[in-house]
């Protein structure tokens, strides 16, 4: 396994935890009061910056296991970013339709910031999908 692939794989699993973790904090929250009323904007910034420091740690921690192999990066590596990338940007920019369309509705901002937050987590994890099976069942150009 490339250490490209193993950052895909670390990037995939970190991503869901957090979200994971963001949604059970604002459940948790949400007892017995309307969900729309429950204080987000923190939960939500913490879990961003969880994700940047985890995604950053674990990326040291790999390079440090694994050193000779983290300044390496092929063609092939370049391709599957590439695509993974590529769709990942389809699904966040068809995606957003939907806090757009909150918004227009005049929706609370709870509802607004959760649709936009979850739109970049498919996204990471679509992108991040699609890196890890171009890996593992190859890479063909469209």
């Amino acid at each position: 396994m490339s250490f490209q692939e193993q950052r895909a794989w670390t990037d995939f699993f970190l991503t869901a935890l957090v979200y994971a973790g963001y949604v059970l904090v604002i459940a948790g929250r949400a007892q017995g009061s309307p969900i729309t009323e429950v204080p987000y904007a923190g939960p939500m910034v913490a879990s961003m910056l969880a994700a940047v420091v985890g995604a950053v740690v674990a990326g040291i921690l790999a390079a440090l296991s694994s050193p000779k192999d983290a300044d390496t990066s092929d063609e092939r590596d370049a391709a599957v970013n590439r695509r993974g990338d590529g769709v990942g940007f389809y699904v966040l920019s068809v995606g957003m339709l939907g806090p757009l369309g909150l918004t227009v509705a005049e929706s609370a901002h709870f509802w607004i910031g959760n649709a936009m937050y979850l739109v970049f987590v498919a996204a990471s994890l679509v992108s991040t999908a699609v890196k890890l099976i171009s890996y593992r069942r190859g890479f063909q150009p469209w």
